[in-house]
């Protein structure tokens, strides 16, 4: 911890201290004591305030819409995701010229039965040596509500991408992209499974 320098005496401080230190008798004579005397401070020059627009009563300040900073949507995480398969497999799939071996309809599921029957049809098109499935998730109901907190729309949409890409479903996944809009659009996920 650093120490202070001494603040100094004014010059009332400074009287009162001599007639005290005349009235002393020192322990030891032949070591004088000097008493700092207050510093004087150099003059204060005066910044300028800076300008405040006038404001009378009634009048609105100018306010930007503020617009929630949220994560990136699937959508986007699906389209920025490497390309791991083959390309010109890869744009076959985009173009909507692959035709998927099996498919998997998750509308009207709940989130837990969505995954089970997901984690199921997987591992058994995987097993059967399929390459290319089709998961349908809907897109998801637009709500109406524009209140504070933001929703995400479509939570199966949401989820799928999240649990093919987690174990034990990463390990035979080898890429996920949007469906054609033929096939789904953004409401449908093809799976490019790995080889067995």
């Amino acid at each position: 911890m650093k120490r202070r320098s001494p603040r100094g005496l004014d010059p009332e401080e400074r009287s009162l201290w001599d007639r005290v230190a005349k009235t002393a008798t020192p322990l030891n004579p032949k070591r004088q004591i000097q008493t700092p005397t207050k510093p004087t401070a150099p003059p204060k020059i005066a910044k300028p305030l800076p300008s405040v627009p006038a404001f009378q009563i009634g009048s609105n300040a100018a306010t930007a819409l503020l617009k929630p900073n949220l994560a990136p949507s699937i959508t986007e995480q699906v389209r920025a995701q490497p390309v791991s398969m083959d390309k010109k497999a890869f744009r076959k799939l985009q173009r909507g010229q692959s035709k998927p071996e099996a498919r998997l309809d998750l509308h009207g599921m709940t989130v837990a039965a969505a995954h089970d029957a997901l984690l199921s049809f997987v591992i058994s098109a995987h097993a059967s040596g399929k390459r290319l499935v089709l998961i349908i998730t809907g897109k998801g109901r637009q709500a109406d509500d524009d209140g504070p907190i933001p929703k995400r729309v479509g939570v199966l949409r949401h989820q799928v991408p999240q649990w093919l890409s987690q174990a034990p479903l990463a390990s035979l996944v080898l890429q996920v992209a949007h469906a054609h809009h033929r096939q789904g659009g953004s409401g449908a996920h093809n799976v490019y499974l790995r080889l067995r």
